[in-house]
């Protein structure tokens, strides 16, 4: 049990760390969740900063997802009589709730969407991919990004009652897994959901504001 505990905060530690607020106080002098839709994520940040933040806020925020589940790998390994699918599953979770609900930054973060992606891609790369370029087509067709983040959630469970291989850790339930996964980025998104629905969502734009 303690191994369970130990892995779900030091994960969403990790997830906690918001390259966003970071980058855009480094780069731009000023709290990226004070500017733009207020969100502390990749898009806000390519909103109100640039291309530059927006992108090491990308990559940063997908390798917390990835740091987080080879962390949860490399204990499963060396601790015996545990589940190591559990242990995936409750880093992934942690890792993301964290990036939502970052102790280290008021509990104020983003959407968790590219962490999301980091867990996907290194707990079933087939899986990851194909929401990847999913949510980036859904994105080209609309130009909101908001509109293929979610659908690319919802993806995601439907995927895995088809593709049951490859799984870095084989064993579990991930149809559940990927249910509560889903749950979180659509929740994060509930705001952005609404704005589609109305018609006001705002569309994609690489123009600094």
């Amino acid at each position: 049990m303690a191994a369970y505990i130990i892995i779900g905060i030091i994960a969403y530690a990790i997830g906690s760390v918001s390259f966003s607020v970071i980058f855009s106080k480094k780069i731009a002098g000023f709290d990226v969740r004070e500017k733009g839709s207020g969100n502390a994520g990749s898009t806000n940040v390519l909103r109100t900063v640039g291309k530059k933040a927006a992108a090491l806020t990308l990559v940063c925020d997908i390798l917390k997802g990835i740091v987080a589940i080879l962390m949860a790998i490399v204990v499963g390994n060396i601790v015996k009589d545990v589940d190591k699918a559990l242990l995936v599953q409750i880093a992934s979770i942690a890792v993301v709730v964290g990036h939502t609900f970052p102790i280290f930054f008021g509990f104020k973060g983003g959407k968790g969407v590219a962490t999301s992606l980091g867990v996907l891609l290194l707990v079933n790369w087939q899986i990851g991919l194909i929401c990847l370029v999913f949510a980036l087509v859904i994105m080209a067709l609309t130009r909101m990004v908001s509109a293929g983040s979610i659908l690319a959630a919802i993806l995601f469970p439907v995927l895995t009652l088809f593709i049951g291989q490859d799984y870095y850790v084989v064993s579990g339930n991930y149809f559940i897994f990927s249910v509560i996964m889903a749950l979180i980025v659509a929740f994060n998104h509930r705001t952005n959901i609404s704005r589609i629905l109305s018609g006001t969502e705002n569309k994609l734009s690489f123009k600094k504001k």
